[in-house]
C-alpha cells in the first residue's frame, strides 16, 4: 500500500523531473491544504472581511498551498528514515531516492521565500503572528518521537491561520479568533487521530508514537468527544445576535457529517480511515457555509 496516487494529474501533466517535487509538496493530495486553509478563511469571514477583501482570501489560499508544501517537505526530510520503514510512505520521493536531501532542502528554501513574499502583503501585526508559527512548524516532526500526542501539536500548528486571518483583517486578535483556534485544535485532534489509525502497526514496530496508539480501543469515543467540543466551540464563535434558522441548518449538517465519520469509522481498515479523514474538507466547507448564512 502507498499513499501516492497513481496516474493522477502529476503523472499526466508534469515533466518527470518535476514530479518528485510536486509530491514532496503534496500537490497531488490537496486535502492537507484544505485543512490548513479553512481556519484562516473562517476567521476572515467572522471578522467581517467580505467580498471587498477578496484579496485576503486569495492570499490565504496561495499561502496555504505554499506553507503546507513547505511543512510536508520539511517533515519528509526529518522523517525520511522512518518513512522508509513504513509501507504507506516508503515510496515517497526522499525514502525512495527520487530526490536527495540536499535537493529537498533547496526546494524547501524556495517555498519559504515565496511564502515570505505572501506574508509581507499583510499588516505588521499579522506578519509577526505569521512568523511566530514557524516555531510550531519546525518542531512538529519531532513530536512523534517524544509524545503520544503529536496530533495535539499539529492542532496548534494547523489552526494558526485562525489567528493570522483575524490579524490580517483587523490588525488585532479578538476573542473569536481564540475560540476558532481552540475549536480547530479539537477538530484536528479528531481527524488526525483517524489519519494515524492507518499506520498503527508500522508505527508500533518502528517506535513512532500517536494518539491512535495511545487511545487504542477508546479512540472512537475520544474522537466523538473531540468533534463535539470542536463544533460547540465553532457555534460559540458566531455572535448570538446573528444566529438564524439557516445558520442552524448548516450547523446541523456539520453535526451529521461528524456523526457519520465516527459511526462508520473502521480503525482496522486503512482505506476507511483515509476516506473519513479526507471528508473533513467537507466539514470545513459546512462551517464556512454556516458562517456565511449567519450574515443573512
Amino acid at each position: 500500500m502507498t499513499d501516492i496516487p497513481s496516474d493522477g494529474w502529476v503523472d499526466r501533466f508534469l515533466p518527470a523531473a518535476a514530479r518528485p517535487y510536486a509530491r514532496l509538496a503534496r500537490l497531488d493530495r490537496p486535502i492537507g491544504t484544505w485543512l490548513l486553509l479553512w481556519p484562516g478563511w473562517w476567521a476572515l469571514a467572522l471578522s467581517g472581511a467580505g467580498v471587498g477583501a477578496w484579496h485576503l482570501y486569495v492570499l490565504f489560499g496561495i499561502g496555504a498551498v505554499l506553507l503546507r508544501g513547505a511543512g510536508c517537505t520539511y517533515n519528509d526530510i526529518v522523517d525520511r528514515n522512518i518513512d522508509a520503514a513504513v509501507a504507506r510512505t516508503a515510496t515517497r520521493p526522499l525514502p525512495s531516492g527520487q530526490v536527495t536531501a540536499f535537493q529537498a532542502w533547496c526546494f524547501l528554501a524556495v517555498l519559504l521565500l515565496i511564502g515570505l513574499a505572501i506574508l509581507l502583503q499583510f499588516n505588521l501585526f499579522a506578519i509577526g503572528i505569521g512568523a511566530a508559527s514557524l516555531l510550531l512548524v519546525a518542531t512538529y516532526p519531532f513530536m512523534k518521537r517524544i509524545t503520544y500526542w503529536p496530533q495535539a501539536w499539529l492542532g496548534l500548528t494547523f489552526n494558526w491561520g485562525a489567528l493570522l486571518g483575524w490579524a490580517a483583517a483587523t490588525g488585532t486578535i479578538g476573542w473569536q479568533a481564540a475560540m476558532i483556534y481552540i475549536a480547530g485544535f479539537f477538530w484536528t485532534l479528531g481527524y488526525d487521530t483517524i489519519y494515524a489509525m492507518q499506520d498503527m502497526e508500522d508505527d508500533a514496530l518502528v517506535g513512532v508514537k500517536s494518539s491512535a496508539l495511545a487511545l487504542g480501543a477508546r479512540a472512537k469515543p475520544a474522537i466523538a468527544i473531540f468533534y463535539a467540543l470542536a463544533l460547540a466551540l465553532f457555534v460559540s464563535c458566531v455572535p448570538i445576535d446573528t444566529w438564524n434558522g439557516l445558520f442552524f441548518a448548516a450547523t446541523a449538517l456539520a453535526l451529521a457529517h461528524l456523526g457519520w465519520q465516527v459511526a462508520t469509522l473502521d480503525p482496522s481498515d486503512p482505506a476507511n480511515c483515509l476516506a473519513r479523514f479526507k471528508a473533513n474538507r467537507d466539514f470545513g466547507a459546512l462551517i464556512m457555509l454556516a458562517i456565511a448564512l449567519s450574515r443573512v
